[in-house]
Order: C-alpha cells, then sequence, then structure tokens
C-alpha cells in the first residue's frame, strides 16, 4: 500500500491532461477529478460506488474517494462518460510503463520473478461492451442465431502475474478493433502483433516469457517472440493441434510424478513431456516443446487436465515449474 499514494498522483497528474470538451467554459469539476472518479469504481469493484460515496460525503462530510483517492468533487455517473469518452487511451500509456519500472526493481523482482529472474507476461482476450442496439465505428460486429447483428468491444489485456502471489500487475492493452485500411475483421493475433511491437522492446530487460491460451499457440506468434529474444508458454489444445499430436501419439514421452496434500487429501501432480515436436504440418514447422498436465485424486481419477507447448527446455528437473508458470495466466483470466 506503500506505492498507492505514488501511483494515485501519478494517475492524477495524467488525467489532468485530458480534453476538456467544455469549449473554455471550464466548470467546478477538474478532469483529474473524472479520470479518478473513474478508476475509483474499478479500484472498489463496485457499480454503485460513486452513488454510495456521494451519500457518505453529504451525511459525514467526507467521502472515501476524497480520502482514498484525492478527489475533490464527485461527478454524476453521465457526467464522467461525456468527459472521458473523448480521452485517448494512449494517454494512460505512462501510468503503464511506470508499473513496467516498477517491476525492475528489486522488491519487486523479488515478488515476480519465476524461471530463473523472468517476468511472466500473460495475454487474453477479454469483452467489455456488447449490444444490439447501439454501437459505434469503433465496434465489432457479429451475426447472432437469430438474425441480429451484435455490436461489442474487446482488447488484448496483458498482465504480469507470478505463481504463488494472490496480486497481478496490468500492462498496457491493446484495443481489437477495426482498422484503417484492413478488409478483414480485427482479432486477437493481430492484437498480439501489434502490441508486442509496441511495447516488446521495452520490456526485454525483465526478459519475459509470454503466456497465452490455444489461439496463440500457432507458428507466426510463438516464431514472432523467440525471434525476438522471448519465450512463451502457451495452452496446446489437441482439437486445434492434429499433426502435433499425431506426432506426440508415435513417440514415448518422459514422466515425473509428484505427491501433493492438498488440506487432509493427497493429490497427485502427473507431468508428460517431450522436446523438439513440430508446431504445426509442414517441413518448415517450428519445434517446440510440449508438456502434458494431470492432477489425479486420491483414487488415481483424473481431475484436470491440460496441456502446453513452450520454447523453454523442459526436463524433470525444471517441468513443474514450467507448468506451474503455465497456470499462473488463470490469477487473471
Amino acid at each position: 500500500m506503500k506505492l498507492l499514494p505514488s501511483l494515485l498522483a501519478g494517475l492524477k497528474a495524467i488525467c489532468a491532461t485530458f480534453p476538456d470538451l467544455r469549449k473554455g467554459r471550464g466548470g467546478n469539476i477538474a478532469m483529474a477529478d473524472f479520470g479518478l472518479s473513474a478508476f475509483s469504481m474499478f479500484f472498489m469493484q463496485s457499480a454503485s460506488f460513486l452513488s454510495f460515496q456521494r451519500l457518505l460525503e453529504k451525511g459525514q462530510g467526507r467521502s472515501n474517494c476524497q480520502s482514498l483517492f484525492g478527489i475533490e468533487k464527485i461527478p454524476s455517473d453521465n457526467y464522467i462518460r461525456d468527459m472521458l469518452d473523448e480521452a485517448d487511451p494512449a494517454l494512460l500509456a505512462p501510468c503503464f510503463e511506470r508499473l513496467e519500472t516498477l517491476l525492475a526493481e528489486p522488491h519487486m523482482r523479488q515478488a515476480f520473478a519465476r524461471l530463473g529472474g523472468r517476468t511472466l507476461v500473460a495475454w487474453d482476450g477479454t469483452e467489455y461492451f456488447c449490444s444490439q442496439k447501439i454501437g459505434c465505428p469503433h465496434c465489432l460486429t457479429r451475426q447472432r442465431s437469430n438474425g441480429k447483428t451484435e455490436s461489442y468491444h474487446s482488447m488484448l489485456a496483458t498482465t504480469a502475474v507470478a505463481p504463488g502471489h494472490s496480486k497481478v500487475v496490468p500492462l498496457m492493452p491493446e484495443f481489437i478493433a477495426p482498422q484503417d485500411g484492413a478488409e478483414k475483421q480485427d482479432c486477437e493475433r493481430n492484437a498480439v502483433k501489434r502490441w508486442f511491437g509496441k511495447h516488446h522492446a521495452r520490456l526485454s530487460p525483465l526478459r519475459p516469457v509470454y503466456l497465452g491460451d490455444d489461439l496463440f499457440a500457432c507458428q507466426p506468434v510463438a516464431k514472432m517472440v523467440t525471434d525476438n529474444g522471448g519465450d512463451f508458454i502457451f495452452t496446446a489444445k489437441e482439437s486445434s493441434h492434429k499433426a502435433l499430436y499425431d506426432f506426440i501419439d508415435g513417440a514415448e514421452p518422459n514422466r515425473h510424478e509428484e505427491k501433493v496434500r492438498k488440506r487432509k487429501t493427497r493429490e497427485t501432480f502427473r507431468y508428460r513431456w517431450i522436446n523438439a515436436v513440430p508446431l504445426r504440418d509442414g517441413k518448415d514447422a517450428m519445434l517446440v516443446n510440449w508438456i502434458g498436465f494431470e492432477i489425479l485424486d486420491a483414487k488415481g481419477r483424473v481431475k484436470f487436465a491440460t496441456a502446453w507447448v513452450t520454447s523453454l527446455s523442459v526436463s524433470k528437473y525444471n517441468v513443474a515449474e514450467i507448468a506451474n508458470a503455465g497456470r499462473a495466466r488463470w490469477n487473471f483470466c
């Protein structure tokens, strides 16, 4: 919590630079208060937070918005939307870059570094708006079975995570939206390529290992990461990687098991892995390392199973750590 006042001060300074659409007449609410009010609602994870704070302010003369976030005057929900809709999300980039700097500091490295001092950076798409009635030029669209067109907004969220750590550190996202000059609708894979081009070089001192779901376990994304000095751990489903699993079916994997006590019960963590398997069909297929992971209950029944492909070399000495890193993506999904 010692960092929070400093981070909030930085956010307040950035919000103060947001464009003011009141055309010179200003108002009795500062632009910084609009940005901090929106942030406070997400910080407290309450859709009615601002209404509740206005009641506190009226009854007790001061609200948590003022004491926690330094908000001088609390605007209405509609006023916040009207004033922030025109603000470019890129204006918030300095806030995220500050978090990247913090990740490189010793106390944060101790908390988040894994796999020999690497930082785990998780990618995942998320949808944050959907409607069959309203839309905008930035909306993606899809056809529903009832024949209606649905408009929605989504983005590629990027987060620093660590197994055994309940906190995550958000990094700059990339919005999935119609791109100028593009004939096809935008998608997560295109978004991750744009994000990588903008941010990977700046993150390279953290030696990132990228985590992602099955969508990213394809040769263009995997090769993009390794060609630029990064590594990856991506979920790999059998249904979407036929050539990979055909190869695995004809090979004998390495095996390792660990007994784990969970409260009053015992579980078995079973690992299988094969190094240097083709990610796809074809002579130019990239070679990756495959890990299969299962959790068995005390009676030997499989409770959970998943698998990954990774650019990291796998052995019995690190397979559990790599699998644990792959599972860390679920901290924020």
